[in-house]
Parts: structure tokens; sequence; C-alpha cells
């Protein structure tokens, strides 16, 4: 089984990932995790012990990629 990652540890990589396009790309939050959740772009990968949701990289990854550019936008950051 892949590794799965809760939402702090999902928000860490999300962030690292926007940086490596932009020095100045915004933090992804734990809360923005969960809007991705609610958004439909991040499926549930399996709970931990205490029922918290856990994500699959290549989910996170997708999840990344899809809301990338608007939050680009919202930091000045103009993409095409």
């Amino acid at each position: 089984m892949s590794q799965l990652y809760n939402g702090a540890q999902a928000a860490e990589l999300a962030t690292a990932w926007r940086r490596t396009v932009s020095a100045t790309a915004a933090a992804v939050t734990r809360p923005a995790i969960c809007n991705w959740r609610a958004r439909g772009h991040l499926p549930v990968a399996g709970l931990d012990e205490h029922g918290r949701p856990l994500y699959a990289l290549a989910d996170l990854a997708r999840a990344e990629h899809a809301t990338r550019p608007r939050a680009l936008r919202l930091v000045g950051i103009v993409t095409q």
C-alpha cells in the first residue's frame, strides 16, 4: 500500500510543490486541504487511528495541480 498523509503532512507537501513553481507562492494550509476535499479535488484514501482523513500522494499532487492557477492569481502571480 502507498504512503498516506494526514492533513498537516498533506499541506506541507503541497506547499513544497507550490514553492517549486514560485518562491512567493502562498502556503497550502490544513484548512485548504479540507477545502480541496469538500470541493471534490481530493478524495480521502483512508482514516488514521483517530478517524481523521488520510490522503494519497498522487491525489495530493492532482489536487495541488488543479488548484494552483487560482492560488497563484490570489497572491498576485499571473499564470497562463
